[in-house]
């Protein structure tokens, strides 16, 4: 089981947090105020009251041995920053951090956060796709048993044709796209003669328990 630590107890690190571990992740959620922590107590692996521009106190609570941390801290930004700078230093790979603008992301990147999202960009963008294409399907990483996924091809899959690796048949999985990291392309709708490259993730749709499969390959 994963452990995820969620720092910053706002809305959206409430109900990330109470998603997670509805889930079957270990979340630990981490807020100074103690109403905050107190309300999501039951939800949750551990809900501890700990100021986290602290990184001493990050560490004797454990947030070094955490898979991945979620950085929900938005308004102050010179406590989102430094947060981050705790964490990373704290030795954790996977930091996600929530920005407000555009600079404040900039600066979360340099400090070291592996991933940046915008809640309320994303939001109104998503809700912006909605207005203009009311038919467009937006709910498919949320279907029950299904996820949509990136995955860097098994050793096996380079230098063969998309067509010959067949993981509609053999997995059950459909890819949906190949992003090159190295050139920085989109391939969407990839073609059956497409050759995998060890420079490329699959990005891919199927029933988790296939994703899986494939990823152990």
């Amino acid at each position: 089981m994963k452990q995820v630590v969620i720092i910053g107890l706002g809305n959206f690190g409430h109900f990330l947090a109470r998603e997670l571990f509805s889930k079957g992740y270990d979340v630990m959620a981490i807020d100074k105020n103690s109403a905050r922590v107190q309300e999501i107590q039951d939800n949750v692996t551990q809900a501890i009251v700990a100021d986290a521009t602290d990184i001493s106190t990050l560490q004797d609570i454990g947030v070094d041995r955490a898979d991945l941390v979620v950085i929900c801290i938005g308004t102050h930004l010179s406590e989102s920053i430094l947060t981050t700078l705790n964490v990373k230093d704290l030795g954790v790979k996977k930091v996600y951090a929530k920005a407000m603008t555009e600079a404040h992301g900039r600066i979360l990147e340099k400090v070291g956060a592996t991933e940046i999202f915008y809640p309320e960009k994303d939001l109104a963008i998503a809700v912006a796709r909605k207005i203009t294409d009311p038919n467009m399907i937006d709910y498919i990483p949320f279907i029950e048993g299904y996820t949509i996924v990136e995955l860097a091809p098994p050793p096996a899959f380079i230098g063969s044709k998309l067509k010959d690796v067949n993981l509609i048949n053999k997995y059950g999985v459909q890819v949906m796209a190949i992003k090159d990291v190295i050139n920085d392309n989109l391939n969407i709708i990839p073609t059956g003669d497409y050759i995998i490259k060890d420079s490329d993730l699959l990005i891919m749709l199927g029933k988790k328990e296939n994703i899986e499969r494939l990823r152990a390959k």
